[in-house]
């Protein structure tokens, strides 16, 4: 990491905070810093685990797909601790790592279908301020995956604009997970938003 967090990490204590850092460092090797951070309001951080395990649960859209999108809006938003994190569980999880590593400069690579595209434009055109979703790139979804689909991956691009912004908010950066598993991006967001290559 190579600055820290607005907010100073705090001791994660207590029955649940025990199995928190026992589960974090058998999944990732390590404690991320920011649970440190979200520790001053577990309850927070307790939701919002809760809520992801949730959203690792909704099966309408395709995974690759609902990764893709989840990192596309997470490059435009500059997150690196959630483009990071996204990297590793695609490893984890047996998805496209090679296209994962694309995912930040997505408009330049040429191993992308036509609907992974039109997903991760819809994820970045959704990340705007304001949101910039057009009706014809609604419509083109719509008709490649279906309502519940389109429905899933927007509620995905919303969760991970939560998820993003507060990490941006708060400082919390990459911990380079991904190098743990030998999957280094190949591209990176910086903190305007933009990849870096």
């Amino acid at each position: 990491m190579t600055s820290s967090p607005r907010v100073p990490a705090t001791e994660i204590t207590g029955i649940y905070g025990t199995l928190l850092k026992a589960v974090s460092r058998k999944l990732f090797g390590q404690v991320p810093e920011g649970a440190g951070v979200m520790w001053h309001y577990p309850a927070v951080l307790k939701d919002s685990m809760s809520f992801g395990r949730k959203v690792d649960s909704w099966n309408r859209l395709d995974p690759n797909l609902a990764s893709f999108a989840a990192m596309a809006a997470a490059s435009s938003i500059g997150c690196s601790f959630c483009l990071d994190l996204h990297y590793f569980m695609s490893h984890d999880r047996g998805l496209d790592e090679a296209k994962a590593r694309e995912v930040p400069r997505w408009r330049q690579s040429t191993v992308f279908t036509p609907v992974e595209r039109r997903v991760m434009e819809y994820a970045e055109a959704m990340s705007r301020t304001p949101p910039a979703v057009t009706d014809e790139l609604s419509a083109a979804l719509l008709a490649e995956l279906g309502a519940p689909a389109l429905v899933e991956l927007t509620a995905r691009i919303g969760m991970m604009n939560m998820t993003a912004r507060g990490n941006v908010a708060l400082g919390i950066r990459s911990q380079e997970f991904a190098a743990s598993c030998g999957l280094p991006p190949l591209a990176d967001a910086t903190t305007d938003g933009l990849a870096t290559a």
